[in-house]
């Protein structure tokens, strides 16, 4: 009962900002970091440029939701070999 009363809550605290702000647009620190540095510095020049830019905003999301993905996947598995390994280290000291 407390999973589901957990996962409720959080479904909540995703989805009640897109109802409390309907005409927000979402932007990224990106963006907003370059406005603000071409406000303060408008003759900055880059060091660097991209190797290869995404064809469109939806293909670069899907790469970010594949890197966050990925990196989700090593922290459980990290975690979860180490409890296992604390779990069963302490059971085979005790017998």
């Amino acid at each position: 009962m407390k999973n589901i009363v957990l996962f409720i809550f959080v479904i909540l605290l995703a989805v009640t900002p897109l109802f409390l702000q309907k005409d927000a647009a979402f932007e990224g620190a990106d963006g907003q970091a370059e406005e603000v540095i071409g406000e303060i510095a408008p003759t900055y020049e880059p060091w660097f440029h991209t190797i290869w830019e995404p064809p469109s905003g939806e293909i670069e999301s899907l790469l970010f939701s594949i890197q966050a993905a990925i990196g989700a996947i090593v922290i459980g598995y990290v975690i979860g070999y180490g409890r296992a390994r604390k779990k069963y280290s302490s059971n085979t000291e005790r017998k």
